[in-house]
């Protein structure tokens, strides 16, 4: 993990919104560059701040790192990370699309990003810990990860 990670997000909670957007069985996915040494790919989304509703945070969170317009959709699972210094609770929601053009986006509070895309979950679920988010481990396929539901820790 990148020093910097651990200096912006670490030794404190965080609260991040989540949400899943599918084309066909392809999954939108961001890749970060610190996270992982070649890369951490993981569906769009980001911290809460004070005062703004989940689904607006999704939508936010969705427009800077892919370019995309989107309608937050219901919501489907919770995960916990617990991997010091670093501790997050991740609220995963419907995304759909209604406006923009994919392209690799910012991250406001550190320029991390490097790719966006539609990835097969099976491409994911190959990938070997840490470059993929922990969903990955619990479901391996469209189908799966559509069924989550319920808490994780991840």
């Amino acid at each position: 993990m990148d020093g910097e990670i651990a200096r912006v997000y670490g030794n404190r909670l965080r609260v991040r919104v989540c949400g899943l957007c599918w084309q066909d069985d392809d999954l939108l996915v961001v890749r970060h560059r610190a996270l992982s040494p070649n890369g951490f790919w993981a569906p769009p989304g980001g911290g809460l701040e004070t005062g703004e509703t989940l689904e607006n945070a999704l939508v936010r969170e969705f427009l800077e790192e892919t370019g995309l317009h989107v309608r937050a959709g219901r919501f489907l699972f919770g995960c916990e990370f617990l991997h010091p210094p670093l501790h997050a609770l991740e609220l995963f929601f419907e995304a759909t699309i209604t406006g923009g053009v994919l392209q690799a986006g910012d991250d406001p509070e550190l320029p991390l990003l490097t790719d966006a895309a539609f990835l097969p979950v099976a491409t994911l679920a190959a990938k070997a810990e840490p470059d993929a988010h922990g969903i990955f481990r619990l479901a391996s396929t469209a189908a799966e990860v559509r069924q989550l539901c319920g808490f994780y820790r991840i």
